[in-house]
């Protein structure tokens, strides 16, 4: 427990005298470490799962290990979101060597992620996956518009590759995706879908879970009518106060808490 930065505590109402609110934990070894980053990584594919993120054998979500941070751990090939627990995943760096599990990796997830992890070196965590709005928001080549409070997170944030040639092979391809989501926290991939980064799991499955119900709306809005944007210094204000890393993890918490008590075995 600490004091909370003033753009989230700008956020929090009236508390009781010595209460505050919890922030991202601590640990005392790798080991430690490793296998809370492999729950979370668990957690956040029941997530997905429980959103209808599935598409086959596509998506992944990967996560660094800690005590070799060029190495991360992903969701094994053709396994149901739904199903994955931490005792599933597997372990493999930047080069595609496996160092740790039994099943095969998705090719697209090791060159994709691989690449980004490499040229982000503050990117813990990465999320993709075929999400139903997010693809056909994909398909129009254009950025989030700032019109809801929710999708000011992603303003002047995100990034658009726009170089699509089919299923993603190549480490080459993995490159110039990552170039494309530069700094940013979500990069849209052209006639593809999402994919979003974060210092944390939690936080690259919150921002994954947002931007694609931003898509959604922007879609919902640009069928009505015309949306109206929101003037940019306030965009760029509510993106100091709800697209921050630390507002990414804190949002993502009801999912966390409402998953693992649905889905207990995700930490076997």
């Amino acid at each position: 427990m600490s004091t909370l930065p003033p753009a989230l505590a700008a956020a929090v109402g009236p508390m009781p005298d010595g209460v505050t609110l919890p922030l991202p934990p601590t640990f005392d070894s790798p080991e430690e470490e490793r296998q809370y980053r492999k729950e979370q990584l668990a957690a956040g594919f029941r997530i997905f799962g429980r959103f209808g993120f599935s598409e086959g054998v596509a998506g992944h979500i990967t996560v660094r290990d800690p005590e070799n941070p060029d190495a991360f751990w992903v969701n094994p090939f053709g396994m149901s979101f739904s199903q994955i627990k931490a005792s599933d995943l597997v372990l493999v760096d930047h080069e595609g060597t496996l160092l740790s599990g039994n099943r095969p990796v998705n090719r697209a997830a090791f060159v994709i992620h691989s690449r980004v992890h490499a040229a982000r070196p503050d990117a813990v965590a990465a999320a993709h996956s075929h999400s139903l709005h997010g693809k056909a928001f994909s398909s129009l080549g254009i950025p989030l518009d700032p019109i809801t409070q929710d999708a000011c997170a992603f303003f002047e944030d995100h990034g658009i590759y726009d170089d699509y040639r089919g299923v993603v092979n190549e480490l080459d391809e993995g490159d110039r995706v990552a170039k494309a989501l530069g700094d940013h926290k979500a990069v849209i991939l052209k006639n593809h879908g999402l994919l979003t980064v974060g210092h944390s799991v939690a936080e690259a499955v919150w921002w994954f879970v947002t931007m694609e119900r931003s898509c959604q709306a922007q879609l919902l809005a640009m069928a009505a009518g015309t949306p109206q944007l929101i003037d940019r210094e306030t965009a760029l204000i509510t993106r100091g106060q709800v697209g921050t890393h630390l507002a990414g993890w804190f949002q993502a918490r009801p999912l966390w808490d409402q998953i693992t008590v649905s889905d207990p075995d995700l930490f076997d």
